[in-house]
């Protein structure tokens, strides 16, 4: 039985949210699912996504395959980089303290750059919404009478 991770829509129409599940390949798209493993709001900035790393990791593991979009997901969530890791401690390359303090660092870093994207997207919103004055100029008869044709002598 080949086992998928992917997308199952929920919300009114065109307000997608999705389930992220652990599902049968033949089972229709919004239909029976295996385990729930998190959620995706993609309307809002950024996008939020709510994710049990175990759960996810545990179903990779046993060979679930993610589609394309859950791909992106688990690697922007830092699933497939633990899994990475994961792996090089079962060949012997590090030892799991190690795996665990280079997955932490990671993470931090990736924190503090979502965070700084965030804050920059914000800046940028509020100054669209900032209020600049447009100041027209306002042309007297006075000055277009002396600015006018010139005739000539």
């Amino acid at each position: 039985m080949a086992v998928k991770m992917r997308l199952q829509r929920h919300g009114s129409k065109k307000r997608p949210f999705y389930f992220i599940v652990v599902a049968d390949a033949r089972a229709p798209r919004d239909g029976k699912f295996i385990q729930k493993v998190g959620t995706y709001n993609p309307l809002t900035v950024p996008a939020t996504i709510q994710l049990d790393r175990q759960k996810a990791l545990e179903w990779l593991n046993k060979g679930a395959q993610p589609t394309d979009t859950v791909r992106r997901i688990l690697s922007f969530k830092g699933v497939l980089y633990l899994k990475h890791l994961l792996r090089g401690v079962k060949l012997g390359l590090f030892d799991e303290a190690a795996a665990m303090t280079k997955f932490q660092t990671w993470h931090t870093e990736h924190e503090s750059n979502i965070t700084r994207r965030s804050e920059e997207h914000r800046k940028s919103q509020r100054a669209k919404k900032a209020y600049t004055p447009v100041v027209k100029k306002v042309e007297t008869k006075q000055e277009e009478a002396t600015e006018g044709p010139v005739a000539e002598a």
